[in-house]
């Protein structure tokens, strides 16, 4: 298996602060298939990757150490697991990453593998935490083609454990999200009003009120023409230096415990998609670091 920055690093799970965990999960897309390619199609991406990051002015790979882990909940190699297996197993996997300090960052595969992210730091944590959702869509139906762990369903099911949301980018939903919404007022921070007003980073800090957040990005929260490989690119997402600022605002104000990145679906003779990807996620990694020390 493919490695995080394989060229560059060799760190061991001991010695790493950081774990990459790939899972490869597809079983509910249904539009454009392929995400169970995404996590090495972003690894693979990985290695050409710069050390040096110019905004925060570090090698971040050489300043914490990074480890990528073996696959969980392969489909390529076992189409048979089931939502409740992959769920189980994913939350179990994380749980013991939580458990030996590691600050993990899951690589999907479909979105619905954020819930048994999301549980395992609900079920080690003693304290509530916000899950920032970036993100297309709402997530928030109660089931969709007769399943409750479709990937359209998975922020509904992260609200029903009780955890407070923050959806960011959304720009489309149906209408039993949009009652949902309304009913439940879920602050939810509109694509649109992004585009039109500049204090939308301001004002979604303001809808955080705990001192932990936990990140879950759908890559089709970012905008197509940037971001193209994913199951359904809505256009008038999020652009890649707006993402990076509310990205680095989250980990300064906040406590951030965990990150996934999901549904990426890679594209035929184009490999914008998992650069971009695995450069976000180093990213994260660099603003990780920077606000530990």
């Amino acid at each position: 298996m493919k490695q995080f920055l394989e060229s560059e690093i060799q760190s061991t799970y001991e010695e790493s602060k950081v774990v990459i965990l790939p899972i490869p999960y597809e079983a509910t897309t249904t539009y454009r298939k392929g995400c169970e390619h995404g996590p090495d199609a972003i690894l693979s991406a990985s290695d050409q990757l710069e050390c040096y990051d110019e905004e925060l002015d570090i090698e971040t790979c050489f300043k914490t150490a990074i480890f990528t882990s073996n696959y969980i909940a392969d489909t390529r190699l076992n189409n048979l697991l089931t939502a409740d297996e992959m769920l189980k197993v994913t939350t179990d996997t994380v749980k013991q990453f939580i458990q030996d300090g590691k600050f993990v960052i899951a690589l999907g595969g479909e979105h619905a593998i954020t819930t048994g992210v999301v549980q395992a730091y609900q079920q080690s944590l003693d304290e509530p935490f916000t899950v920032v959702q970036i993100d297309a869509h709402g997530d928030m139906r109660h089931e969709f083609e007769g399943s409750i762990h479709n990937h359209a369903c998975v922020m509904r099911r992260v609200l029903e454990l009780g955890l407070p949301t923050l959806p960011v980018g959304i720009r489309a939903i149906c209408q039993e999200e949009a009652t949902l919404i309304r009913e439940q007022n879920i602050p939810v921070m509109w694509a649109r009003d992004i585009y039109y007003n500049s204090d939308w980073m301001e004002r979604s800090i303001e809808n955080i009120k705990t001192k932990k957040v936990f990140i879950t990005i759908d890559l089709d929260g970012i905008d197509p023409s940037l971001m193209p490989g994913v199951g359904t690119p809505e256009p008038g997402g999020l652009d890649w230096y707006q993402l990076l600022a509310f990205m680095r605002l989250i980990f300064a104000k906040f406590e951030v415990i965990g990150c996934d990145i999901m549904e990426l679906a890679p594209t035929k003779d184009s490999v914008v998609s998992e650069f971009t990807a695995a450069k976000l996620i180093y990213k994260l990694i660099g603003y990780q670091f920077l606000n530990q020390h």
